[in-house]
């Protein structure tokens, strides 16, 4: 699973290849009325387009700053002093208040985590760390069966419990770490939407990092197009796919590894084994109405593989759009609910 500054890595190209589109398409329209800014957040950057409002690009980014700084005062593990680093630094197994905003998020995170049997665990932070993809160094050798064995007694989000009617959270041992990168950036990209709505904003599109929702239609009147990065190193796009009132979430495994003695090892850990995943799949787009979801899910799916993350997929009626490599390429493969996007 992702942790730290990986979805931003994992993102980058796609993020490229859509802002570029987004230009493009302005530039050929002189007359067109949508409000364009960006900025930085969560060790990335957003960029939000929205359609003729009586706004200001000023007043509105400050307040979009603020609803994302928020959410990193509360979900971000980089900040000492955010709510989550409060309660990893909580050596307690009694109920820790938490602010309802967190609390939504945890509680997602565990209903993904109990969908999947494991495979979306925001607790996994200390495996990724043992394999030198968090704050660790790598290390010089590949973990042992026991040090991973010793780190697997300190992870599992059936260890997390969550009282929401209280808004309160807790840990069943004290050294449970909880790391939101797999799906803070879905959030955040939910908060700002839901920010301009309240603002009676009825076109736009919400991108951070690579996560996007939209809703309503794009500068020519037509649902939103968005870009699904290719996985062969460039700058390239998989798909255009047309969106409108959804969130698109894509999580990759082609840019953050390490390799010793000719074997690829990835950032991304099967909570399962404890070991990095070693299939064939190496990108996963998934599109939900809240995107923290489908940032979840991605995530998820990353971890089951291409044949049981499928199987998952159409289990649940996600739209899911999957690239795995092959020896002579690579395949794409997408489920039946994905294909009414691709117009």
């Amino acid at each position: 699973m992702k942790i730290g500054n990986d979805a931003m890595i994992r993102n980058k190209t796609f993020l490229y290849s859509f802002l570029i589109c987004m230009f493009l398409a302005a530039a050929c329209n002189q007359n067109a009325e949508h409000i364009k800014f960006s900025g930085e957040t969560m060790g990335t950057y957003y960029a939000i387009t929205i359609g003729k409002a009586d706004v200001k690009i000023q007043t509105i980014k400050a307040s979009v700053d603020s609803v994302l700084k928020e959410v990193n005062t509360q979900m971000s593990t980089y900040l000492s002093k955010s709510v989550l680093s409060q309660f990893n630094k909580y050596r307690d197994t009694v109920w820790f208040k938490a602010p309802k905003e967190l609390i939504s998020v945890v509680e997602e995170s565990k209903n993904i985590y109990e969908q999947s049997d494991g495979c979306f665990d925001i607790t996994v932070g200390p495996l990724v760390n043992l394999w030198g993809f968090g704050p660790e160094n790598r290390p010089e050798t590949v973990p042992s069966d026991n040090e991973i064995i010793a780190r697997k007694i300190l992870i599992g989000s059936d260890k997390l419990l969550v009282d929401k009617s209280f808004l309160m959270i807790k840990k069943k041992i004290p050294e449970l770490y909880c790391d939101l990168s797999a799906i803070a950036k879905g959030y955040g990209v939910d908060a700002v939407a839901k920010f301009l709505e309240q603002k009676g904003i009825k076109d736009y599109l919400v991108e951070i990092g690579g996560e996007v929702r939209t809703r309503g239609k794009n500068q020519f009147g037509e649902e939103w197009k968005v870009g699904i990065s290719s996985v062969d190193g460039g700058t390239g796009i998989q798909r255009v796919i047309h969106l409108s009132g959804n969130s698109i979430a894509t999580s990759g495994d082609y840019r953050n590894y390490f390799e010793e003695n000719g074997i690829r090892y990835s950032h991304t850990i099967d909570p399962r084994t404890g070991k990095p995943i070693n299939h064939k799949l190496v990108s996963v787009s998934v599109i939900c109405k809240e995107c923290m979801s489908a940032d979840g899910y991605a995530t998820a799916i990353m971890v089951l593989g291409p044949e049981e993350g499928l199987a998952f997929a159409e289990k649940l009626n996600l739209p899911v759009f999957i690239i795995v490599k092959k020896k002579d390429g690579f395949k794409e493969i997408m489920t039946e609910s994905f294909k009414k996007y691709l117009k």
